[in-house]
């Protein structure tokens, strides 16, 4: 059975990045049906078009994937148009900016956790009985390389990634345990060319931080570091290692070299190599 060709699949923020680059690959790899959701109505509209143009069918939802009711309505939607839905991509997410845990408002920190964490809850959730129910269902849920790794600043970011990660283990052993016929797989991205840090970076700068000048020159460099120096792999290239990874039957995949290096780190020295990314970022960011 082929693991993609036929198939209908979900992606959330699917309208830019890796996950627009996603619903592409899938097309390109013979996908019948892709859900394209994102907050961005018009750029969700545009990755569909752009699917279509490659021979698979598509449907566009604006959605905010805090929002459960939301989600589950697109679902229904999404059964109804295609009557299967194989795979879903929890792929949306937003980061914190470059602020410690006190520089950030209450406001702030939910949101973070409203998109990263509750948005791969209500996915699964709303679409684990679609995937069960297909016969052959893959689970794909995005933590991100500081979901391997605590960091300085990102205290929220790594908090939801962390618990995406141990969610979808979680998730993992329930359908083992329940002999269910869906694959569940974390992702640990790092250094993808998104516009991940931009956006974070317009909201920091949007909000408390827009009063501060240091905090927006800080801000400004790190993102500027972010984008010319450790953003290394296009999101094109994510992408094809990604469903590779899937057709290979892995359920724990790292993307690029930095992520895997960070995890053997991690693994060899867990209670001594957070002095080594602090010295790290000291060096890069000051």
């Amino acid at each position: 059975m082929s693991t993609f060709k036929g198939k209908v699949a979900a992606v959330t923020g699917a309208g830019s990045g890796i996950g627009r680059a996603l619903a592409l690959e899938l097309a390109a790899r013979g996908a019948r049906g892709l859900i394209l959701a994102d907050i961005d109505a018009a750029a969700a509209e545009d990755t569909a078009q752009r699917v279509q143009g490659a021979g698979a069918e598509a449907e566009a939802y604006r959605l905010d994937v805090g929002d459960g009711a939301a989600f589950a309505a697109m679902a229904s939607a999404a059964k109804a148009r295609f009557g299967v839905v194989h795979q879903l991509y929890n792929n949306a997410g937003i980061a914190q900016g470059g602020r410690s845990l006190l520089q950030l408002s209450r406001e702030e920190i939910a949101r973070v956790l409203d998109v990263n964490l509750w948005g791969v809850i209500h996915g699964s959730q709303t679409f684990l009985p679609l995937l069960i129910a297909s016969g052959d269902g893959h689970l794909v849920n995005i933590s991100s390389l500081n979901g391997l790794m605590a960091q300085a600043e990102c205290s929220i970011y790594c908090a939801s990634k962390f618990a995406v990660r141990g969610f979808t283990e979680a998730l993992r052993a329930e359908m083992l345990l329940q002999r269910a016929p869906v694959a569940v797989v974390v992702v640990h991205p790092g250094g993808v060319r998104t516009n991940i840090a931009a956006a974070a970076h317009s909201a920091a700068l949007a909000g408390p931080a827009a009063i501060d000048p240091d905090i927006r020159a800080r801000e400004q460099k790190r993102v500027r570091i972010y984008e010319e120096t450790l953003f290394r792999m296009t999101a094109e290239q994510a992408a094809i290692d990604l469903l590779d990874g899937i057709e290979r039957g892995r359920n724990r995949i790292l993307l690029t070299r930095q992520t895997k290096w960070i995890d053997r780190l991690v693994r060899a020295m867990p209670e001594h190599y957070l002095p080594r990314v602090v010295a790290w970022q000291r060096k890069l960011f000051t």
